[in-house]
């Protein structure tokens, strides 16, 4: 695996899906004017790439944009179909995926690798880079080592290049309760200072014997901040106001 920085990405045509038909996205398309980030890796619905390498790219697309980056491209050598499928299924809304189903591009990048002990052919290496309009600025590529390393492609390495000192977003879990006044007061209050969060609903995600065994309650909502566990809505308040006291 070659470092290509400096050197223009390959110019191909990525046949991708948009209304049910074929649609055909260049290079330029991508990459001409704009300063995008690219993750490529082996597979769709594989484990590292699911758990882990896409997830947090889509977290962190906002700081991304943030910091003066266009767009952040998911690339594998799958098919079109296989791409929007894993999309849907991971929720990934801040990242656009695009197949790379003949490996072209990953070819021009000497990025194919022979994967055919596990039955998958030929595929990405695991990667990232940042381009300006079609140049290559810095790439993070994996060790040549078995396996499927995972060590310098990941989101905040790739985020920690661009500017050391971007701002992550926190990571807040809330077990909430449909039809629930409190929760939605919670909710808001997050909303309101642009804290994005994941909710766990309960009767979908849960029980309130989760929520006690997790908590000791037996009330919702239940707020968790970076792994402290915060409490209730007015707990939430306390705790906001606070950290906004601590910040002026």
């Amino acid at each position: 695996m070659q470092n290509r920085e400096g050197q223009k990405v390959p110019s191909v045509i990525f046949k991708t899906r948009a209304n049910d038909a074929f649609v055909d996205v260049s290079s330029d398309d991508l990459f001409k004017g704009r300063t995008v980030v690219v993750f490529a890796l082996p597979g769709a619905f594989t484990p590292t790439c699911s758990s882990t390498h896409l997830p947090r790219y889509n977290e962190l697309a906002g700081v991304f944009r943030e910091n003066g980056v266009d767009e952040i491209v998911c690339l594998s050598v799958n098919d079109a179909f296989v791409m929007d499928a894993w999309k849907e299924d991971q929720e990934a809304e801040n990242i656009t995926l695009i197949p790379d189903g003949n490996g072209d591009f990953t070819a021009g990048m000497g990025m194919l690798v022979d994967k055919s002990d596990l039955g998958f052919g030929k595929r990405s290496w695991r990667y990232s880079m940042l381009v300006k309009d079609g140049v290559i600025e810095k790439m993070f590529i994996e060790p040549d080592v078995p396996g499927d390393p995972f060590e310098v492609s990941d989101a905040d390495t790739m985020l920690d290049y661009i500017n050391p000192n971007a701002r992550k977003p926190q990571a807040i879990s809330m077990i909430t309760k449909p039809g629930c006044p409190f929760c939605a007061k919670a909710k808001q209050m997050l909303a309101d200072r642009g804290m994005s969060f994941e909710e766990i609903v309960l009767g979908h995600d849960a029980t309130l014997r989760s929520v006690r065994a997790i908590t000791g309650k037996e009330t919702v909502p239940q707020v968790f901040i970076e792994g402290e566990y915060i409490g209730g809505s007015e707990a939430l308040e306390a705790y906001l106001t606070s950290a906004e006291q601590d910040a002026a």
